[in-house]
């Protein structure tokens, strides 16, 4: 029964930041790998960044590579997507996801995630 909550989206310029944060409640995720994903208008939902339960291993897409930074906090039960260098393209909606089963490598596939946060918005304007 596990909520996740995404915040820290907004309006930023190219060029700027901005930190997300997926704040988990009613369950511990520490045992979880978790994952960012977007979806643009008219885009399937893309895998962004994952990380395993012990956040000895991340993940990230080829599009948000040296830019994109996921992270976690077990004893906040927190999961926190710093972005960097913001493109237009990036705009999306960010969801936050937790893996459907405890000690897996982190998966880029959707399909491997069972509780889903409502999503923030990010618009990168040019």
């Amino acid at each position: 029964q596990v909520q996740l909550v995404e915040s820290g989206g907004g309006l930023v310029q190219a060029g700027g930041s901005l930190r997300l944060s997926c704040a988990a409640s009613g369950s511990t995720v520490s045992t979880y790998a978790m994952g960012w994903f977007r979806q643009a208008p008219g885009k399937d939902r893309e895998f962004v960044a994952g990380i395993n339960w012990s956040a000895g291993s991340t993940v990230y897409a080829d599009s948000v590579k040296g830019r994109f930074t996921i992270s976690r906090d077990n004893a906040k039960n927190t999961v926190y997507l710093q972005m960097n260098i913001l493109k237009p393209e990036d705009t999306a909606v960010y969801y936050c996801a937790r893996e459907k089963a405890p000690y897996y490598s982190v998966s880029n596939n959707r399909y491997a995630y069972d509780r889903w946060g409502q999503g923030t918005q990010v618009t990168v304007s040019s």
